[in-house]
């Protein structure tokens, strides 16, 4: 099909595709940082207190629950994946001495 279109088509066309992916790439992140805020804010408020597990708990269960669709084996290499990258970034940005 596309080497039917000519040049603009084919700009367009590339562009409207582009256009969907990023959209679609800017809910899937905005549901992964609700998710994340909601989970680290309840954590610290029944845990009381503002530490590193807070951290590491949000980011268990928001990588569980974006890679839930894939079964059990997933969502556990999801939430365990997702819990390392956010304690590394938390240690990265040094909030928590």
């Amino acid at each position: 099909m596309q080497e039917e279109m000519t040049t603009r088509q084919q700009i367009v066309y590339q562009a409207k595709q582009m256009g969907r992916r990023s959209w679609s790439s800017c809910k899937t992140f905005a549901v992964m940082g609700f998710v994340f805020s909601a989970a680290e804010c309840t954590v610290e408020k029944v845990r009381a207190k503002h530490d590193i597990t807070n951290t590491a708990v949000a980011g268990c269960v928001t990588g569980g629950a974006l890679s839930a669709r894939g079964g059990p084996k997933a969502a556990c290499m999801g939430c365990a994946g997702f819990a390392t990258f956010s304690v590394l970034i938390e240690k990265f940005l040094d909030r928590y001495h």
